[in-house]
């Protein structure tokens, strides 16, 4: 990873810092510091203030980005991220630059310098792990202008997003990383030194622990690969526990349960070879929630959060298993394996018994599921499912706040009938390219025991083909500013069980 800037908060441009941005709404409604261009030299050049575009002027004295703020009305965290990734590409080869932020009010500062430094780093992240020579990058430093009276609650969102970055760039890293480079056990390793550093307690399970805990699941999968699997459990405590104790005497807890398929070949259901070029990027869920919770502490969140991340390879090995197998998973439920290409629900299974064993008040898995779910809703746009109304609300009011689309599908009763096996409790798959991204959250249901649960398929935005504004080519850590956002705001209304969620077209 490319060392991401350095950033000062600050009343006044820093002698020689000559290089200066400054947002702009449509309408050429300034939202930045009064002055500089008029409003007719930016018409005239054509600057029509839309996010992500840019106006670069140039003098004998200074030089100035306009940056394109949108509508200011509609100005939130992913406009404010997305004109700061756009000036970080625009001097991506300045040693020093400053970004003025003075009298952007549609914002609070905190919120406004966490998404600016959120938007700059991630713009300025590259992973050049594997070039022969790779380039120099060198490092960079970001002044933010403020007001007075925002210096110490912009200081708290640099923090933050700070905190926010480096999670981020942890999902991006092993992401991309070669498959042959990460496997499961490289994974857990890279997981302790995570938590390590960012004060959680950490349990890897290794083979013989799995076999003993019988996640028959994750072994299952893992059986035709020469690479031995792990389970890998993160937990954060809140330093305030005592002071947030429910009247039962619990902690709140949210369990986050994460998809780690280091690659996925398909097993005996073996994907054609340009549908294996982006499957290291199969371990992303995993990526995200281990990244969550070593994240917790820097940012202050006040429950208990545990991510749970079943890894292993599936693989065509003689020993893989084969279509028509059955496996006993951890509650002692059996599925009939009919496409061992279908192998994510299968280890989260497994992910979600635990997870409901810790008695949590809330479970979100993450997992680059479905490739129906891709052919739903494109690239873009993440697909969240789930048995609970006041969770599934909570998880979108999330990924609004943080500028990560996601869309809500049923999970229609009806269609369980598609899971019905002639030998076991349930197939893994439903009928064949009918609802296939409903039908893996209906077999995931099947393990949360009656636990509130919402379920985020990211088969979709998990990686990118072309950067765009905070985003590189490859792995984009979806969903781990979600889940932060989620787990920041979580508030459990002590409810036993799931809220109703047939206004979603449930039958």
């Amino acid at each position: 990873m490319s060392p991401l800037p350095s950033f000062e908060i600050t009343t006044s441009a820093p002698a020689g810092a000559e290089a200066t941005g400054r947002l702009v709404g449509t309408g050429l409604v300034a939202l930045g510091r009064e002055g500089g261009v008029s409003e007719a030299v930016a018409r005239r050049r054509g600057f029509g203030a839309t996010v992500g575009e840019r106006l670069v002027l140039v003098d004998d004295d200074r030089s100035e980005i306009l940056l394109g703020a949108g509508d200011p009305g509609r100005f939130g965290t992913l406009e404010a991220r997305r004109a700061a990734a756009v000036f970080a590409r625009a001097l991506a080869s300045e040693a020093e630059c400053v970004l003025d932020l003075r009298g952007v009010a549609s914002l609070p500062a905190r919120d406004l310098a966490q998404a600016v430094v959120e938007g700059i780093s991630g713009a300025s992240y590259r992973f050049e792990g594997y070039r022969s020579a790779p380039p120099e990058e060198p490092s960079r430093r970001i002044h933010l202008l403020v007001g007075e009276a925002d210096l110490s609650a912009a200081d708290e969102g640099v923090a933050r997003g700070r905190c926010v970055a480096a999670a981020v760039a942890f999902a991006r890293d092993v992401a991309n990383r070669a498959p042959g480079d990460l496997t499961p056990t490289d994974l857990a390793d890279a997981a302790g030194r995570l938590a390590a550093s960012g004060g959680a307690e950490i349990e890897v399970f290794d083979e013989a622990r799995i076999v003993a805990e019988r996640l028959g699941g994750l072994l299952g999968v893992a059986r035709g690969s020469a690479e031995p699997p792990n389970l890998v459990k993160m937990t954060y405590e809140p330093d305030d526990a005592v002071a947030l104790r429910g009247p039962d005497g619990r902690v709140p807890t949210v369990a986050l349960v994460g998809k780690g398929i280091t690659f996925d070949s398909g097993g005996l259901s073996l994907k054609p070879p340009a549908s294996m070029i982006d499957m290291k990027h199969d371990m992303s869920g995993a990526a995200a929630v281990l990244a969550v919770v070593a994240a917790c502490r820097g940012l202050g969140v006040r429950v208990r959060v545990v991510a749970i991340a079943p890894i292993t390879e599936n693989m065509p090995g003689g020993r893989a298993i084969k279509p028509g197998d059955v496996l006993t998973i951890r509650n002692g439920k059996t599925i009939e394996v009919l496409n061992t290409d279908a192998e994510g629900r299968l280890v989260l299974s497994d992910g979600l018994v635990l997870a409901t064993e810790e008695e949590p008040d809330a479970i979100v898995d993450v997992a680059t599921l479905t490739g129906a779910c891709v052919v739903a809703l494109g690239g873009e746009v993440a697909g969240v499912m789930g048995n609970d109304s006041v969770v599934l609300g909570a998880l979108e009011e999330a990924a609004r706040r943080a500028g990560e689309p996601v869309w809500r599908l049923p999970l229609p009763s009806s269609y369980r009938r598609h899971l019905d096996s002639d030998i076991a409790d349930l197939k893994n798959v439903g009928k064949e390219r009918e609802a296939g991204a409903l039908v893996a959250g209906l077999v995931l249901e099947e393990f949360v025991a009656g636990r509130p649960w919402a379920h985020l398929d990211i088969a979709g935005p998990a990686h990118v083909d072309e950067a765009r504004y905070e985003l590189q080519k490859g792995a984009t850590a979806f969903g781990v500013r979600t889940l932060l956002e989620f787990v920041g705001a979580f508030e459990p209304d002590g409810a036993a069980g799931p809220r109703s969620a047939d206004h979603l077209g449930v039958g």
